[in-house]
């Protein structure tokens, strides 16, 4: 269970890495690619809050999980400091994803259903996409925080 555990903790993390380094460029830029007049910002906009609405799915599923699993093992073997940090990491990090997929996502998909103004040149709008990327960015660290805490004892006794 452990070693499922942490493959999909490295799979979450490895498609936001994707999604922010590789998905959100092309969306938001296709004019580099192709040339003037392909996508409009607010068009783009609506593709990418699309991929983010399916991989909300992902991201609850396996922040659902991980609180699961870090529950569950706060009657385990490990220090007490190890499972409170990974009970209290998973609870961060689900907290994050909860207000990630109620409330920045719905935030957005509102916003895209009034139109281009409610989104392109709105301070409201900016400063929501703002506050979603750092909710975004903070669950990654929470990720591979508890990727590293889980499989720290696992290479620890590799090594020796």
């Amino acid at each position: 269970m452990k070693n499922i555990y942490l493959f999909l903790l490295a799979d979450l993390v490895g498609v936001e890495i994707a999604l922010g380094a590789f998905v959100a460029p092309v969306i938001f830029f296709p004019q580099k690619l192709i040339g003037e007049g392909v996508l409009t910002h607010f068009q783009s906009g609506i593709m990418m809050t699309q991929i983010f609405i399916k991989y909300n799915y992902v991201l609850l599923g396996i922040s659902a999980l991980a609180f699961a699993y870090e529950a569950a093992s706060l009657r385990g073997k490990e220090s007490f400091g190890v499972r409170i940090s990974g009970f209290m990491l998973s609870f961060i990090n689900l907290s994050l994803a909860l207000l990630f997929v109620f409330y920045f996502t719905d935030f957005i998909v509102a916003a895209q259903a009034a139109g281009q103004d409610a989104t392109i040149g709105n301070a409201e709008f900016d400063a929501m996409h703002k506050a979603s990327e750092w909710a975004m960015k903070m669950m990654m660290i929470a990720q591979t925080a508890l990727f590293f805490l889980r499989s720290y004892k696992k290479l620890k006794a590799q090594a020796e």
